[in-house]
């Protein structure tokens, strides 16, 4: 694979989801929870996404049920929470494993691409990684990066 647009998942309805369809858009690829001491920045990405979708940001939000048993509900349970308590407009896609045997194979890829500062893996709920138009991995922010504080490099890639 040579890029994030080579790869599909499915949304949280089950519907399978080309994110070729994402094409010629920045893209901000996290893994979420529900029940994580990082929940709150679900209000965060809403806010980055209702500033930027116009201007080509799509960002996908993948649950991950596999830092502290923080993501237990159903895809059904996860996108009304997300709705109701942030707002949430941007795509939710099903539930994932991001390590381990089961990883799916965009965050094998995107583990590739950009490693953290201790080594490939995931380490905890709202990972985040930004792609640049052409499906390439920008960079890699650690959970306690909150959304707003990497607007500029958004901005850069919206941009450049």
């Amino acid at each position: 694979m040579s890029n994030v647009f080579d790869f599909s998942a499915k949304l949280n309805d089950g519907e399978e989801k080309p994110l070729a369809d994402y094409r010629g858009k920045v893209l901000l690829i996290v893994n979420t929870a529900s029940k994580c001491g990082f929940t709150p920045q679900y209000k965060g990405l809403e806010e980055l996404y209702k500033k930027y979708h116009g201007l080509g940001l799509e960002i996908l939000g993948f649950p991950c049920d596999q830092f502290g048993h923080q993501e237990p509900g159903s895809n059904d349970e996860i996108r009304g929470f997300c709705e109701l308590n942030y707002g949430v407009t941007f795509p939710l896609f099903s539930k994932i494993d991001v390590n381990g045997e089961n990883t799916h194979p965009l965050y094998k890829y995107l583990k590739g691409e950009a490693g953290g500062l201790l080594g490939d893996g995931i380490k905890w709920n709202f990972t985040k990684f930004l792609v640049s138009r052409e499906g390439k991995v920008l960079d890699r922010f650690a959970p306690i990066t909150a959304p707003e504080k990497i607007a500029g490099d958004i901005d850069k890639a919206l941009n450049g």
